[in-house]
């Protein structure tokens, strides 16, 4: 094997196939990256029997042949290279990376231990990747990073006709998107349950890319199941988590109390400036009355914290508390420069929605956060 590569698009191709390589592999092949030349096509392999990616970009071939080294390293590496066309060859059980006068060697290893890509599932159908990734990060921020409840830690997708949501939840907030896509099958009816973290990094990798993304989708039983996602040049595929989820749906009120309308920007300053004295266990006060908002934290040794901001606020007076850092993963991914929340008590659980010009709540997305219990 040996090709000739402009330096940016060998880098990007190895960082989107390194990026979901286990960090302790069972075995060490899982760590590589499998780099296989053919036909004038570069193709460039990550799998650790839970998560494939692979990408495929042209080449200058001399020779063609398939090469596996450490996908972390040569990441590193191919980012640091000055920027100029890449010189890559097999040289025995060693990879030669020659780049300007930069000059690497790098140990091989035996490419017949490396496990055969999955395949894709059946095509389900195909969404526009920037309404994906946008969606994907909405989502994928109210998801647990427990471990051991794995079911929390996945994205529920569900494809309804022309209508695919995302559900998302840690217990103690929880995510809902709904967005229009294009199904093969317009009665579609289809659940999976998908890991929060893999389908994130996908959608934000494919999302600049523009044009659609082609997801794919087993049939069988989800929890034995597959989906896979293809953007331009690349694709990945994961296995499904566990099908049992909670009916989140239902945590969301039919009906509010109170509302809410405050500026993003104005109330993440806020927020941020007074919990620079909270613990990380320390809750916002938010003490809503009308014309305006006061945002109070204690901490330590008595540091104390307030501010006021206008917004407006119909119902009668609150004070409620919530975690300072999921109320800001809320506010981050808004679309809209106005958000508006709901309540039904103060201890009830709140509904943040972008809002619209005339301030009312913008459908397709709603974050759900849970208040703290703070002594008087």
């Amino acid at each position: 094997m040996k090709f000739r590569v402009e330096r940016d698009a060998l880098a990007d191709a190895v960082a989107w196939t390194a990026k979901s390589l286990p960090t302790r592999p069972s075995v060490p092949v899982l760590a590589g990256v499998l780099m296989r030349v053919s036909d004038g096509q570069l193709t460039v392999s990550g799998f650790d029997y839970e998560v494939s990616s692979q990408v495929t970009i042209g080449v200058q071939a001399d020779s063609d042949g398939a090469a596996l080294v450490s996908g972390r390293l040569l990441a590193e590496i191919t980012k640091a290279l000055p920027a100029k066309p890449a010189e890559i060859a097999a040289v025995g059980t060693h990879l030669e990376l020659v780049c300007g006068s930069a000059r690497f060697t790098l140990p091989t290893m035996p490419v017949e231990d490396y496990p055969t890509l999955p395949s894709m599932p059946e095509m389900a159908g195909v969404i526009d990747a920037s309404t994906f990734a946008h969606a994907a990060a909405q989502v994928a921020i109210a998801a647990g990073r427990d471990d051991t409840i794995p079911m929390l830690t996945g994205v529920r997708m569900e494809l309804d006709g022309t209508t695919l949501s995302l559900l998302a939840t840690d217990r103690y907030r929880a995510a809902v998107r709904e967005i229009s896509w294009r199904p093969k099958d317009d009665g579609v009816n289809l659940q999976a349950l998908v890991p929060a973290r893999t389908l994130a990094e996908t959608a934000k990798t494919l999302g600049p890319l523009g044009g659609d993304v082609l997801v794919a989708l087993s049939r069988g039983g989800v929890g034995e199941g597959m989906i896979g996602f293809t953007g331009g040049s690349r694709r990945t595929t994961s296995r499904l988590l566990d099908p049992d989820f909670p009916k989140i749906r239902s945590l969301f009120p039919d009906q509010h109390n109170a509302r809410a309308t405050l500026s993003v920007a104005a109330l993440t300053e806020v927020v941020k400036r007074v919990a620079l004295v909270a613990d990380r266990t320390t809750p916002v006060r938010l003490s809503f009355a009308e014309g305006e908002v006061v945002i109070e934290a204690g901490g330590s040794e008595d540091a104390r914290a307030s501010e006021a901001m206008e917004g407006e606020f119909t119902g009668e007076p609150l004070t409620v508390a919530f975690n300072p850092g999921y109320l800001l993963d809320g506010l981050s991914v808004l679309d809209a420069p106005t958000v508006f929340i709901s309540f039904t008590t103060a201890m009830k659980p709140a509904v943040i929605s972008p809002a619209a010009e005339n301030g009312e709540p913008i459908p397709g997305y709603r974050y759900l956060i849970m208040p703290m219990r703070v002594g008087n």
